[in-house]
This record gives structure tokens, sequence and C-alpha cells, in this order.
């Protein structure tokens, strides 16, 4: 078994050897890009971030968490009861991306992250009466407009800044309170990928994935950003449709809708998230034929949201048109496509790790039915039509050229089904080591924002 495994590791390292290149390409081909033209916008590229060792609160927190869950984590992921893994893998992921949050001290690294002058908590003035803020929402996202949105704002339909406003309403007010509701929300995502996994290919494979999932090193970027939260959401989505098609049931169908459409409204380019769902769709295909009026309560809960916006003044499509606008008017219109078609990626290596470069390596060979020794071949390939609609959606992203920069926080809602890849490994423990040093050395020599 030892022998045959070795060529795969071989392969294994040469994919992590290529995604090693493409990050120091990025690095030293962005600045000189940035030294010579400056037309990058960011400090260290490909990440927006500036050089600034330090400690903090959060550096022994985190280190003792990625230390115990290197040890312990595989082990307890295979043995503990499935309903008992995934409030544990929901809090150890909490608590991972508190603690590197913390490394920037309680202001910095969470009360302030949402309240700066791109955020939305700059804007909840604005929304004390919502339906005419809705009216005139499209009015103010150009640069030229007459008190134009800030950029995040500006950046998404309005069912963002409402959760922000809605919280204010219920006495949650300020910095803290909302990155808490991020870190907090955001952190279920890996929970909605655990039971997507097992629902469509495999409960060993789920477990397998569940410290990776955890020890991300895209917890960087979760703690504090609001797309920590509509990753979250896009997951459930994703999660909720899984469930409905393999246990055949409409409420199931209908919430996964409801989620579907509420993804739309918070994000753009999470449209693409269709791409997973339809993968869901061809892997539970069974269960859909086996009763076909699941699609009826999931376009149902589809209409719901866009249906509550339009009526309320919204129009989704001017707002996207404008907002392509809005952006050629910005930094989005100078920086070179010809460098971020291709940086973007090493954004990806650097938010979902090493360990991933050699899982999506073993997902295209298990969609070549290159069975592994130790894995089922069917699952492993189940998971990796998985993977592979997220990775589609990531490389749809980036040729459209409106993800230009800064996707290590934007693609987070793609990233999160990138590393179930890893499950497709063997040695977890080494490959989750080379995670979390690579999370550390992020967030404690950067200093990341946005």
């Amino acid at each position: 078994m030892t022998r045959s495994l070795r060529p795969d590791l071989r392969r294994d390292l040469y994919a992590v050897g290529a995604a090693a290149l493409l990050v120091t390409a990025a690095v030293l081909v962005g600045r000189h890009i940035q030294d010579t033209s400056r037309t990058l916008f960011v400090d260290w590229p490909p990440l927006l971030a500036s050089w600034g060792p330090h400690l903090g609160p959060g550096t022994p927190a985190a280190v003792l968490l990625a230390i115990a869950t290197v040890a312990y984590g595989p082990t307890l992921a295979a043995r503990l009861p499935w309903r008992t893994l995934l409030p544990v893998t929901w809090g150890a992921a909490t608590a991972w991306i508190c603690s590197l949050a913390l490394v920037d001290g309680w202001d910095r690294g969470i009360a302030r992250r949402l309240t700066t002058r791109y955020e939305y908590l700059q804007v909840i003035d604005r929304f004390d009466d919502i339906p005419a803020a809705l009216r005139d929402f499209t009015q103010h996202i150009l640069l030229d407009s007459p008190d134009n949105w800030p950029a995040h704002i500006a950046g998404h339909p309005p069912a963002a800044t409402l959760t922000f406003v809605l919280l204010d309403r219920i006495g949650l007010r300020g910095g803290g309170w909302a990155g808490m509701w991020c870190i907090t929300v955001g952190a279920t995502a890996c929970v909605a990928v655990l039971v997507t996994i097992r629902a469509l290919a495999d409960e060993s494979l789920a477990r397998r994935a569940a410290p990776f999932l955890v020890l991300a090193p895209y917890a960087v970027w979760m703690g504090t950003s609001a797309d920590a939260y509509f990753a979250a959401v896009a997951a459930w989505a994703v999660a909720l449709l899984a469930l409905a098609v393999t246990r055949r049931s409409l409420w199931w169908a209908g919430a996964s809708g409801l989620l579907f459409g509420l993804t739309c409204y918070l994000s753009y380019g999470l449209t693409l998230v269709a791409l997973i769902a339809v993968a869901v769709l061809v892997l539970g295909r069974h269960g859909i034929r086996e009763r076909p009026a699941l699609l009826v309560p999931l376009l149902a809960g589809l209409a719901v949201v866009p249906a509550a916006f339009t009526l309320a003044g919204f129009d989704w499509w001017e707002a996207y048109h404008l907002l392509v606008t809005r952006y050629h008017q910005g930094a989005g219109g100078i920086r070179p496509y010809g460098y971020w078609v291709w940086a973007n990626l090493a954004c990806t290596v650097l938010i979902t790790g090493l360990a991933t470069a050699a899982g999506l390596r073993r997902t295209g060979a298990a969609l070549l039915h290159r069975r592994t020794a130790t894995l089922d071949g069917a699952a492993a390939t189940r998971l990796a039509l998985l993977v592979s609609a997220a990775l589609l959606a990531v490389l749809v992203a980036d040729l459209s050229g409106m993800s230009k920069a800064e996707t290590e926080r934007i693609w987070l809602p793609f990233a999160v089904w990138l590393l179930p890849s890893c499950a497709l490994l063997p040695h977890p423990r080494a490959w989750l080591m080379g995670q979390v040093v690579l999370a550390l050395l992020l967030n404690h020599l950067l200093l990341t924002g946005w």
C-alpha cells in the first residue's frame, strides 16, 4: 500500500510546488508593477495588505488551538457521533477565526472592521426609512451621483446593508456586534459543507474534511468580513438543496430556494453559486426523478426575496449595470486585467492553503476514475464533482474581470467548497500542519484590510 501511494504523493508535491511558484510570481511581478506604475492599488500584492510583523492577544490562543486541532482533530472527527461533530466543528472554527482576528486586538481586529469609510455601518442612519432607501438605492451607486454610497454598499445589493441595519434596530449596535455576527454566522459555513458532503458523497469523507475546514487559512479573512456571512448563507442554501434531493423533502427544497434568493441579494457575484447548485442537482438527480415536485417549492422559495425587493422598488438588474459602471470608475477600471487574471488565483492559493492545491490534484484524478488505495472511488468522484463546480465558479468569476484584487475576501463563498478536496489526501496531520503554519504567518506578518 505504501509503495502504491508514493507516485500519488510525488504528484501532490508537484502540485504544491506549482502553487508555491504561482504565489511567488504574483508577489514579485506585483511588487514590480506597483513600484513602477502603482496601478495595483494594493501594498503587498497580490493581497490587499501591508507588511507589519506583529503579535497580539490572540496569538497564544491561535497557536494552542492549532496544535490541539492538528494533534487530535482527525481522530475526534473520525470518532465523534455525527450530531456532536457538527457543533464541535462550528465551535472550533469560531474559536480559530476569533483567535486570528484578536492577533490584531479587539478594536482593530473585530470592532472597527465594519465601521471604516467603505463599510456598511457608515450608512445605518440613511436607512431610517427602509422602503424609501430601497426605492432610491440605485440613485446613489455611481461615483458622480449625489451622496454616492461607500464602496461596499454600492458594490452589493441592499440585503447586505439591511442585515446590519436590522442588527442595529434590535439593539446589536456598533462594530463589535456586527463583527461577531459575521464571525459566528460565517463559521457555520463549514458545518453546511460537511452536511452537503455527507448527503451527496460519504460520511467518512465529510469527517476527513472537517479539520481542514476548521483550520483553513481563509479564517484570516473570515474575521471580520461581511463576506464570511455571505459565504454561510450560500453554503446553507447548497446544503439544504442537498438534503432536499437526498431526502425528497419539500420543506428543505423551499428553504433552500429562499436562501438562494437571499444569496443573490447579498452579492451580485454569488449568482455563480448556481454552478454548485447544478452539481448538487446532478448528484441528486435520482431524488428529483422520484419526486419532481421538489422543484416547485425550490422555485417558489427562490422567488420570495427577489419579489420582495422588486415590490419595494429595488431593480436588481439596473443596480448591477450601474455597479459595472461604478467599478470601472474606481480602482477596478485601472487595475490591470493581465496581472489580476492569474494573480487572483495566487490569492486563492493563500486563502485555501497548499494542501488544497494537492487536494485539487487528487480531485482531477478522482474525476478520471483513478482510485486511491484507501478511499471509495465512487464517493471520491462525487466529492470531486462538487469541488470542481466550485472551482469552475472561481474561474468564471476570475475571467469576468469584475474581481480584480481583494479576492482573498470576495471569493470566501467559493473557497469553502475547495477545502473538502483535502479529504482525499493521506497523512492529514502533516497537511494540516502546513495549513496552520501558513495561516499564522499570514496573520502575524501582514496587516490585512479592505
